[in-house]
């Protein structure tokens, strides 16, 4: 018997990649008068890739597409590519703001909908009343 829906799972591996990317965007804010700092990221990818192959998949028909086994797993990279001071550094104080307030709200949000999820199972074993 599963106790919990599908649903909750995905919700938890949201927050976890909004701790990772709060981190993150912690460390730039925080580095961001460091000489030759590298801004770190989370890969959305990595995460949504690493959270749909724990899932069991079964194929239902032959002619479905098969589905991949290797998982990828939730990294920090480093954004090496762009330089903003003449120093080195790539750290953009106002898109690491915009970007803290972005995973601010996406992280408030999952919470509502995980919160959502679990009335609604309270309600169900209450019986409804």
């Amino acid at each position: 018997m599963v106790l919990f829906n599908s649903a909750i799972h995905p919700l938890g591996k949201a927050l976890d990649y909004s701790a990772l990317n709060n981190n993150a965007i912690s460390n730039n804010i925080a580095n961001a008068n460091i000489p030759n700092y590298n801004a770190e990221k989370v890969s959305f990818k990595n995460v949504l890739d690493d959270s749909l192959h724990q899932q069991t998949n079964q194929r239902t028909h032959p002619k479905h597409c098969t589905f991949s086994s290797a998982a990828q797993a939730a990294a920090e990279t480093n954004r090496m590519q762009t330089t903003y001071n003449h120093n080195g550094k790539n750290v953009d104080m106002d898109k690491e703001m915009a970007d803290l307030a972005e995973n601010q709200i996406y992280y408030q949000s999952t919470v509502d909908n995980l919160n959502n999820k679990f009335s609604l199972l309270h309600a169900a074993i209450k019986g409804g009343s």
